[in-house]
């Protein structure tokens, strides 16, 4: 029997009825036939990206499923009432882990083998016993690790989604997980299992918990840089710069600093402030785009002024700073254009403008613009 378990999880993975393919040589129990699995080769999961050593060094941290799962106080009903349940299922040990599982892989074949039969067949019983007995097995290598998932779950509470959703995600994890569980290979399905859960709940948490969806690599990235900020806070006693978490993960400031901008959370403008919660945001941020009822104010009082200013000069003095400074319509021209509407040089009406600002600062004109400047 040949058989590759894992795959490489950002890659899609087929069903294990759509894995198999039979061709005799496994004996499944019943009289008169046999199967061979032929599993088309794939990247294993020990093979991948993420080394086994590497994904075993941070399943340490994970604590074995306990009976029970301490959880804080303000967790709601529902969660409560969903450990009391998976509480009451008694853990494997080691031998009932390998005897389910190879009940498991049996249940496979069977499937397969189903798959090439018409209905009828004198095989037919016996192979659906046997895939009975495989879901049978599948069910409660699943049931006996929901434990797992809580305990990994509780540590991604925060991060945009509710535990219930967190334990929903990496239940899907976890059935991923036991369907391509090798018992061969030595280890035990939490240890396993765990690499599975936490990738099925990260990914969960960067599609689904923020405004504004960020990619994956992002994501690993944030929590990359959170962790060694948390680190460097423990050590240095303060809240680190931008180049310290730099150097701990051999990044550039600047990238660090790119880093932390995409990850703040967005904020309803809708979210109640205050106590009574009687306020929203959008009363309390500033319109930028729009003028101030004073600033408004006064600029109509300075728009009064200037006119005052300028109606005590010539028709064309008037005209030439009207357009050179944008007063009518906001927009400043240069000596050329100025020139080219009134027949003159730019030499001319440069001294038109000189000769109108010198009016200007006389104090009879100055003194009614002397509380703007």
């Amino acid at each position: 029997m040949e058989h590759t378990a894992g795959d490489h999880p950002d890659e899609p993975v087929a069903e294990p009825e759509e894995e198999l393919f039979l061709d005799g040589a496994k004996d499944l129990g019943a009289p008169g036939f046999t199967v061979e699995i032929v599993v088309p080769a794939e990247p294993d999961l020990w093979e991948t990206e993420e080394p086994l050593d590497q994904a075993l060094h941070e399943i340490e941290e994970v604590p074995e499923p306990q009976a029970e799962i301490d959880l804080p106080l303000e967790s709601e009903d529902p969660v409560r009432q969903y450990l009391r349940e998976i509480g009451q299922v008694p853990l494997l040990t080691r031998d009932e882990e390998v005897q389910l599982a190879t009940q498991l892989l049996y249940g496979q074949q069977a499937r397969a083998r189903l798959a090439r039969l018409l209905p009828g067949s004198p095989e037919w019983p016996l192979l659906e016993a046997e895939v009975t007995r495989g879901e049978l097995a599948r069910r409660r290598l699943i049931e006996a690790n929901l434990r797992l998932v809580v305990s990994i779950a509780k540590k991604y509470v925060g991060r945009g989604l509710s535990l219930l959703d967190l334990i929903q995600e990496g239940n899907f994890g976890l059935m991923r997980a036991i369907v391509k569980f090798d018992h061969t290979r030595g280890y035990k399905v939490s240890t396993y299992a765990t690499w599975w859960i936490r990738q099925a709940i990260s990914r969960a948490v960067a599609d689904q918990a923020r405004t504004i969806r960020l990619p994956v690599h992002m994501v690993d990235a944030v929590n990359r840089v959170h962790r060694a900020s948390r680190k460097l806070l423990m050590e240095l006693g303060r809240e680190p710069t931008t180049q310290e978490i730099g150097d701990e993960l051999g990044l550039l400031p600047e990238k660090v600093a790119t880093i932390l901008r995409v990850s703040r959370s967005a904020i309803s403008l809708e979210t109640p402030v205050g106590e009574e919660e009687d306020a929203r945001m959008i009363d309390f941020i500033e319109d930028r785009t729009s003028v101030a009822p004073f600033d408004s104010a006064m600029l109509q009082v300075l728009k009064g002024q200037v006119g005052d200013v300028l109606s005590s000069l010539g028709p064309r003095e008037r005209r030439v700073l009207e357009l050179r400074f944008g007063l009518l319509d906001g927009r400043p021209r240069t000596l050329e254009e100025v020139g080219q509407e009134f027949g003159v040089t730019r030499e001319r009406i440069r001294q038109i403008e000189a000769k109108a600002i010198r009016k200007m600062r006389h104090p009879s004109r100055s003194k009614k613009l002397k509380d703007y400047v």
